[in-house]
C-alpha cells in the first residue's frame, strides 16, 4: 500500500503477505485440520512425537519450505515458515512449534545458508521429505541464557576434531539423525574478542550413540512432552573436519543464524497459541449460560479476551517484520527479540484468561485448556528469557547502562 508522507514524498509500506505465504497458511490449515485438539492431547498425555502429524506436514511439502529447490525443498524464506509454524500452533498444536524451530529452523536454514555443496546434498533432500530431523546442541548447565560461556571442547586429532562435554534441555533428540552441536575451539577464557573460538559442527546423532561417544537422559517436564528434553554428553565424540559448519574459530555468526530463527519462529507458535487459547476461551463464553445469559456478555469476561485479540495482532505484526528483515538479509535483533517478547506474553495471558475462563472446569484434562496453559508458561523462559529481552533492549535500545 502507497501512502504521502507529510513531506509529501511516496514510500511503499504493504501489511499484505505475499501469496507463497498466504498459500503456506492454507495449506497447513488444511493438513491440521485433521488433528484435533484431542489428537495432541493425547501425544501429550503418551509424550509420544506427533508422527501422523509430521508424515502429512512433510508429504506436502510443508516441513521442506525452507530447503532450496535444487534439494527437493520449497525454497521459501523463515516468513513463510513462521507462518506455518504459527497456523500448526493456532490449530491446537502448540507444542508442535518445536516441529518447525527443530528441524526446518535449525536444520534446513542453517545448513541452506552455511552448508556446504557436499553437506547440503547429502542431508537436505532427507529433509525437504521428512526423513531427516535435526536437534541443537547449544545449551550447558552452566551456560543457559549466556552462551559465551559454553566449555564444551572440540580440538583437533589430525583430521578429525574430537569432543567432549556435556549439554542440557536439548530437545528432539530420540528422533534426530543430526544435530548441529555448538563448541568452543578456544576456551572462554582465552578468547579475545569473547566472541571467537565459536565452533559448530554437524553431528551424526545415531552413528554418535551407536559407538558410545554420545548419550543423552530424558528430564522429566512439566509440559511439551510431544518432544523429549535432555541431557546430553560427549565422550570423545569423533568428528570429521569436513562436518565443520562455517568456519573452524567463526562460529558465532553461524550461532545468530541459528538463534535469530529459532526465537522468530518462537514468537510465531506463540501468536498461534494466543489464537488457539482465544478461540476455546470464546466458544465457551457463548455457551456457558450462568444466571441467564452467556458469560460472555460480561465485561469481565469479554474484555480480557479483547485486550487480548489486540495484543496478538500486534505481535503477529512484529513477528512478521522480523522473518521479513531477516529474509531480506538485514538487521533484525532488536525486531527479534521484541518478536519473541510479545509472543510469548500474549501466548500465557491467552491461556491464562482462557483458563479463568473456564472456571474450575479448565482443570479438567476433559479441556485442552489446561495443555495450552502448560505449554504456554515454557515460552517466557525459552528459547531465552524475557528478562534478558528486556534487558537486551534497555541497554541496545534505549542507551541504558548494563546491568550484567
Amino acid at each position: 500500500m502507497s501512502a504521502a508522507s507529510p513531506s509529501g514524498l511516496r514510500g511503499d509500506m504493504d501489511f499484505t503477505l505475499p501469496d507463497t505465504a498466504l498459500a503456506v497458511r492454507d495449506g497447513v490449515r488444511s493438513v491440521a485440520a485433521k488433528y484435533d485438539h484431542a489428537y495432541w492431547s493425547r501425544c501429550e498425555e503418551e509424550h509420544r512425537f506427533p508422527t501422523e502429524a509430521w508424515h502429512d506436514l512433510a508429504d506436502g511439502g510443508w516441513i521442506g519450505l525452507s530447503v532450496p529447490e535444487e534439494y527437493g525443498g520449497g525454497g521459501q524464506g523463515l516468513l513463510e515458515l513462521a507462518v506455518a509454524c504459527e497456523t500448526l500452533a493456532a490449530s491446537g498444536g502448540t507444542a508442535g512449534t518445536f516441529l518447525y524451530i527443530l528441524t526446518p529452523g535449525f536444520g534446513a536454514m542453517t545448513l541452506a545458508r552455511h552448508g556446504t555443496p557436499e553437506q547440503k546434498a547429502a542431508i537436505l533432500p532427507g529433509v525437504a521429505d521428512g526423513s531427516v530431523q535435526f536437534a541443537l546442541g547449544l545449551t550447558e548447565p552452566d551456560a543457559g541464557s549466556n552462551a559465551l560461556a559454553i566449555s564444551t571442547s572440540a580440538r583437533r586429532d589430525g583430521d578429525d576434531f574430537l569432543i567432549d562435554g556435556q549439554k542440557v534441555w536439548i530437545s528432539g533428540l530420540e528422533n534426530a539423525d543430526w544435530m548441529i552441536a555448538v563448541t568452543r575451539t578456544i576456551p572462554a577464557a582465552e578468547a579475545k574478542p569473547r566472541t571467537a573460538g565459536f565452533t559448530l559442527f554437524l553431528i551424526d546423532v545415531k552413528e554418535a550413540v551407536a559407538k558410545g561417544q554420545l548419550s543423552y537422559t530424558p528430564i522429566p517436564k512439566m509440559g511439551g512432552n510431544v518432544v523429549t528434553s535432555s541431557q546430553v554428553f560427549f565422550d570423545d565424540l569423533r568428528v570429521p573436519a569436513d562436518r565443520v559448519l562455517g568456519a573452524v574459530d567463526q562460529g558465532f555468526p553461524v550461532l545468530w543464524d541459528v538463534l535469530n530463527p529459532e526465537r522468530i519462529l518462537a514468537a510465531a507458535g506463540g501468536v498461534g497459541g494466543a489464537e488457539a487459547a482465544l478461540d476455546l476461551a470464546c466458544d465457551y463464553a457463548r455457551e456457558r449460560i450462568v444466571f441467564g445469559r452467556p458469560i460472555g456478555a460480561n465485561q469481565a469476561v469479554q474484555f480480557p479476551l479483547a485486550q487480548i485479540k489486540a495484543k496478538t495482532e500486534l505481535a503477529r505484526l512484529m513477528t512478521y517484520k522480523a522473518a521479513w528483515l531477516f529474509d531480506q538479509g538485514l538487521p533484525c535483533g532488536n525486531e527479534t527479540n521484541i518478536a519473541k517478547l510479545t509472543g510469548a506474553q500474549v501466548a500465557w495471558e491467552a491461556a491464562n484468561q482462557a483458563f479463568q475462563t473456564y472456571g474450575g472446569m479448565a482443570y479438567s484434562k476433559e479441556h485442552p485448556v489446561e495443555r495450552l496453559f502448560r505449554d504456554a508458561r515454557i515460552g517466557k523462559n525459552i528459547p531465552v528469557a524475557e528478562e534478558l529481552i528486556l534487558a537486551h533492549l534497555g541497554t541496545q535500545v534505549l542507551g541504558l547502562p548494563r546491568s550484567y
